[in-house]
């Protein structure tokens, strides 16, 4: 019986005898043979029974086991032979199947959006009965009605949604301790003769890792016969290896908003016990090298990246950095995930706390996004780095003069230049030529440094063919079509 084990069975057995369950599979069946043959006991003999018949439900034809020498065989009262009893299907090998049994010792852990009014079902394990792999475990309870009208009469948390439900509860059986709540493969949960919802996966955002499954306790009341009449739960699973166990109870759901106002009448940090932590964190050392002066401490949430409402930690973080309380609950109750947003630790809410001292700095604050806590538990604002370039650069700019279009000097072109200018059009019997005032400043844009050369050579010449020649020589025109001696600069 013992060789057919697989290395799980082994494993589990050599555990529950408090033997080492480590090696290869022979040595296992060795240890575990020894076992049998040396040390027999009641209790081992039913956790052999048990672990074959979760194997081979259905041999009901065979031969009994041999049994080691010197070992007595206990005789029961009932019949061995399965149909003399007719229900053939309920006994094997002259004992009966297993059926779920409480697991005393299980302990599922507190949730704080859950609070436990009673329980309907204790943990019991879910026992396979053949060697398929996915398995049906019943279950049966019976509401009082005194239950039921708790649970019609309660609130609404949403539209169909109530705020007493009832829940049920699956965690791993194999270790000892408080146990969170853990779903096995291919899970599904029929509630009479309905199934109900069981939450699906989360999709992950890493390349490379698996959607991951929340487990949470599964609401069953919208299924349930609110009388005393008999409920009926079945859990579909899939029997690879691992042992569960399942519980129902009747509990109290909470919304982040009450939770919040949990927080802030019982878990508030003063101002006065902050100022000392920070002063322990900054009294001088001298064994350190360092000496630290300062502490730097965001006033943005790292959760949203806005500005802190109400500032929170947790009591057994080192850092003082906080988030804000409100944004943490509500994606706690979407996902229940409670760890430090800042350093990624265990953050339960037993542990929270809220601020007081940066509670008071937000109120006196409006636009400062970071400040520094100094070694006398003070603290001082610290200026953004934009901010700080922003006023720097006005107090370095120069006052700029702005130039006089009108004047020679300022337009960037020489007296000279506009004096040519004037004098070609006092030849051209202009007006300006006349009075001498108020003649406006011609600049030619087209002119290069080799032009104004070959213009001030030939100026002589323009002027004397313009004296004896009675016809006026044609403006030059250049490239672009306007006469480049009439531009005006303004």
């Amino acid at each position: 019986m013992v060789k057919s084990f697989r290395v799980s069975d082994l494993q589990t057995l050599l555990a529950s005898m408090g033997r080492s369950k480590s090696g290869l599979k022979q040595d296992l069946v060795g240890r575990a043979l020894r076992l049998v043959q040396t040390e027999y006991s009641p209790e081992l003999l039913k956790n052999v029974r048990q672990l074959y018949e979760s194997r081979f439900p259905k041999a009901a034809g065979w031969l009994p086991a041999r049994r080691p020498d010197m070992v007595p065989v206990t005789h029961s009262t009932r019949s061995t032979s399965p149909t003399a009893n007719g229900q053939g299907t309920d006994y094997l090998n002259g004992m009966p199947k297993p059926s779920p049994t409480p697991v005393s010792e299980v302990k599922l852990v507190s949730l704080p959006f859950y609070q436990t009014l009673e329980t309907l079902v204790p943990p019991r394990e879910l026992i396979a009965q053949n060697c398929e792999k996915l398995q049906d475990s019943p279950c049966t309870f019976e509401l009082t009605p005194s239950q039921a009208e708790l649970i019609r009469n309660s609130s609404e948390l949403r539209p169909g949604t109530k705020s007493v439900q009832v829940v049920l509860r699956i965690c791993y059986t194999d270790s000892v301790g408080v146990q969170e709540d853990q779903y096995p493969p291919n899970i599904a949960v029929k509630v009479n003769q309905s199934y109900c919802h069981v939450p699906g996966y989360y999709p992950s955002n890493k390349p490379g890792v698996e959607p991951r499954r929340p487990c949470r306790p599964i609401n069953i009341t919208p299924w349930l016969h609110l009388s005393t009449a008999t409920n009926r739960v079945t859990v579909t699973w899939g029997n690879f290896g691992k042992h569960y166990c399942v519980a129902v109870y009747i509990v109290r759901v909470f919304t982040s908003a009450e939770l919040f106002n949990k927080l802030k009448h019982c878990s508030v940090e003063s101002a006065e016990r902050c100022r000392e932590r920070i002063q322990d964190k900054l009294r001088f050392d001298p064994e350190s090298e360092i000496a630290t002066t300062g502490l730097r401490v965001s006033l943005i949430c790292p959760l949203v990246k806005m500005r802190l409402n109400v500032p929170c930690r947790v009591l057994t973080c080192a850092h003082l950095q906080c988030f804000d309380a409100v944004f943490f609950l509500q994606m706690n109750e979407k996902k229940p995930t409670w760890t430090c947003p800042v350093c990624d630790s265990p953050a339960p809410f037993e542990l929270l706390t809220i601020d007081g001292l940066l509670s008071e700095i937000l109120k006196e604050t409006e636009d400062v996004e970071e400040i520094e806590y100094l070694t006398d538990g003070s603290w001082r604002p610290i200026q953004d780095e934009k901010e700080k370039e922003r006023e720097r650069e006005r107090s370095n700019t120069p006052e700029c003069h702005v130039p006089d279009t009108c004047s020679t000097e300022a337009n960037g072109h020489s007296p000279v230049h506009s004096s040519t200018s004037q004098t070609r059009k006092s030849g051209m019997g202009g007006p300006a030529a006349s009075t001498g005032v108020g003649a406006g400043v011609v600049v030619d844009l087209t002119l290069d440094s080799s032009s104004e050369d070959e213009e001030g050579g030939g100026m002589a010449e323009d002027s004397e063919d313009t004296d004896d020649s009675p016809e006026r020589r044609p403006s030059k025109r250049g490239r672009y079509d306007y006469d480049k001696d009439l531009v005006t600069a303004y």
